[in-house]
């Protein structure tokens, strides 16, 4: 069975992709079939996860997935949370993984408490109209790290140091980090969810 990805992003893709080889799904993204991105209006990962999902499933008339990930830091109120990718570009920086870790460290400095948690929500839809979407969530905690570190992964990963590996995201090997990962979590939550409610 084919499954669309709601959203163009390599990454994503390449840690998703792995994960749903053993229930036999196909994941494409909604791009190699020409279906723009969805607008995400929400302040919440899971209403624009869910807008996403239904919007892809809308357009290209196959079950759908979206992820909507970001973290969270604690000293910041949760923010920048449903922003994340965006978050350079409200101190002057154009939107970029590298600038979103620079103005982080900037806000950060002189902050003690540098707790934070990255979060993933996917949900998947059998179709736009489906009433029972399947939602997994996975949430791993750390602390932002005074400087980035390692060069695996994207995003936040060179600055979110995780105490039970002693080490950031960037740091750990790709199979490691993506086992273990807010997207990882959330994955296998919903592989799980899939395989009960889905595989025939």
């Amino acid at each position: 069975m084919k499954i669309v990805l709601a959203s163009n992003n390599p990454g994503k893709l390449a840690e998703l992709q792995s994960m749903f080889v053993p229930l036999g799904f196909e994941l494409i993204t909604q791009g190699s079939l020409g279906i723009a991105e969805a607008a995400e209006p929400f302040h919440t990962f899971l209403e624009n996860a869910l807008c996403k999902a239904r919007h892809a499933a809308q357009h290209s008339g196959l079950p759908a997935v979206a992820d909507d990930a970001g973290l969270c830091v604690d000293a910041f109120g949760g923010l920048p949370g449903v922003q994340t990718a965006y978050y350079a570009t409200q101190f002057g920086y154009a939107k970029s993984d590298d600038n979103n870790v620079r103005a982080l460290l900037e806000q950060m400095q002189g902050v003690a408490n540098r707790r934070a948690a990255m979060v993933s929500t996917l949900v998947a839809v059998r179709s736009a109209q489906d009433p029972e979407p399947l939602v997994a969530v996975g949430r791993v905690v750390g602390e932002i790290a005074p400087e980035p570190m390692g060069c695996n992964g994207f995003g936040f990963d060179p600055v979110m140091f995780i105490p039970e590996f002693g080490r950031t995201f960037a740091q750990l090997p790709v199979e490691v980090k993506n086992a273990n990962s807010h997207r990882g979590r959330a994955t296998a939550a919903m592989v799980t969810l899939m395989r009960e409610r889905w595989a025939s």
